[in-house]
């Protein structure tokens, strides 16, 4: 859960920095896009890589192969001279993270009982969600106190007490692993979301010819065309393409992308609207979303809980739709107005949202396949979260008009912040469509156990008298 929620926090952490970064370092807007996105395009295009690795290997093995890279990434950030310097160590910082993420969840689910799981993932969940959360809070502090780099530096103690204390936890893998590594695929998906994610950050810049704009995103959607194909016929491919004939699985990871792009469009853009259009210094923006960490902390554990018992269907219904009310409550704070009244009503409604939501779709994505393949499921929810965070990260600032030197400028960010959240409110409230018409009420038991039982009575019906005492 440590590793799990210093690569969360480190997700949301370096955005309340981004204006400091961008003074400091002179980037644009499609500069700290690529701050953001950097980490998140190696994440979401490795970490199902990430997963087959563990599942071989070991996942703890694995999962402490991350940290250290991670960690040593984390350093380069820090003492990164140049805006292009430091997309290059976040891009190495993701695919560390990318070895981190799938193996904490795969050893949760190797690890306890299914009567027990939901419940862990809820725990997992509110400790990684909280490390999001944090992430503002931590990141204020220290831009405010010392620097930006300090941001990175953070992440040094973390990685060492995490590799420490991973020496109690139990080893896991998939015993029936085998075959070559899937690196083609690795590849292919690699190239095709950055092929994608640089033709939307760079379609509203001046200095990207529109040729290189449009060759780019036709690489990416012919790249990632070839990646389902390459899959669809390797003997051991890094995503199985027979997960998704479980239609939960795919509801569940339908939700997961619609969800997390909204979530990805607001951890962007808020804490910058709070410090350049409301005034608030860094630490201030950063404290202001502390309502959500604290709701996620104490209400997550019992939405995994409360998701086992009554099945996931009208948490996964009515969350989303409470983000999205918490993005339109956003939309509506002014310069002026107070943090009682115009703040902290749209963090305790985006927070109970965030709640509802987190633990029950991962629960959901993981239930519905078998455990042999845990860490390709969890490495590929995962990647769809963080592949909605980098479309909706390049997308947004160009829906809403924001370009050049935007974001320090309040008059520009204004209205285009309005229009970011409404669009962003949107695909949350889609997300609590799509549950309502897909997710089963007994999503979360395991239909192969028990279908297998199922048959297992059929096939032996008990025809002998039960043993005297």
């Amino acid at each position: 859960m440590l590793g799990s929620a210093l690569v969360f926090l480190d997700s949301t952490v370096v955005n309340v920095a981004l204006p400091s970064i961008g003074r400091d370092l002179d980037a644009s807007v499609s500069g700290l896009e690529w701050v953001v996105n950097g980490y998140l395009l190696t994440l979401s295009a490795l970490i199902m890589l990430g997963g087959s690795l563990g599942d071989r290997y070991g996942r703890r093995r694995v999962f402490v192969l991350g940290v250290v890279w991670f960690t040593i990434a984390s350093v380069l950030c820090a003492a990164a001279p140049t805006d292009e310097v430091l997309v290059l160590a976040r891009v190495l910082q993701g695919a560390g993270a990318a070895l981190v993420t799938p193996g904490s969840l795969a050893i949760i689910r190797a690890s306890f009982a299914t009567s027990e799981r939901a419940r862990a993932i809820g725990a997992w969940s509110a400790l990684s969600g909280l490390g999001a959360a944090l992430g503002p809070l931590v990141g204020g502090w220290f831009v405010d106190a010392v620097s930006w780099r300090a941001v990175f530096l953070l992440n040094l103690p973390f990685g060492v007490a995490i590799v420490a204390a991973s020496r109690r936890v139990p080893e896991s893998r998939d015993h029936k692993a085998e075959g070559p590594l899937d690196i083609l695929g690795a590849a292919l998906a690699t190239v095709g979301l950055g092929g994608v994610t640089f033709a939307l950050i760079e379609a509203s810049s001046a200095d990207v010819a529109p040729a290189l704009i449009v060759a780019a995103a036709l690489l990416g959607v012919a790249t990632l065309v070839a990646f389902v194909l390459v899959e669809q016929r390797s003997a051991s491919p890094m995503l199985p393409l027979g997960l998704f004939s479980s239609s939960q699985f795919t509801a569940a990871n339908v939700i997961t992308f619609v969800v997390y792009a909204a979530l990805g469009g607001v951890f962007f853009l808020f804490v910058i609207y709070l410090q350049t259009v409301i005034g608030y210094s860094a630490l201030q923006a950063g404290a202001a979303t502390l309502p959500v960490s604290v709701v996620l902390l104490v209400l997550s554990p019992r939405s995994g809980a409360l998701a086992q018992r009554i099945g996931p269907r009208w948490q996964l219904t009515f969350g989303p739709f409470l983000l999205a009310g918490g993005m339109l409550l956003m939309t509506t704070i002014e310069p002026g107005d107070s943090y009682v009244t115009g703040v902290l009503p749209a963090m305790l409604v985006f927070g109970l949202g965030l709640a509802a939501v987190v633990a029950p779709v991962t629960a959901t994505a993981l239930a519905s396949v078998d455990a042999a393949h845990a860490g390709v499921a969890s490495g590929f929810n995962n990647s769809v979260s963080r592949i909605g965070q980098v479309g909706a990260v390049a997308a947004l600032p160009l829906v809403a008009g924001l370009s050049g030197s935007d974001f320090q400028n309040a008059d520009a960010l204004e209205p285009a912040f309005s229009t970011a959240m409404m669009a962003a409110a949107a695909l949350a409230a889609s997300g609590g469509v799509v549950a309502l018409l897909t997710i089963r009420r007994d999503a979360l038991e395991e239909p192969s156990k028990s279908s297998s039982a199922s048959r297992r009575t059929r096939a032996r019906p008990r025809t002998t008298p039960a043993p005297r005492s």
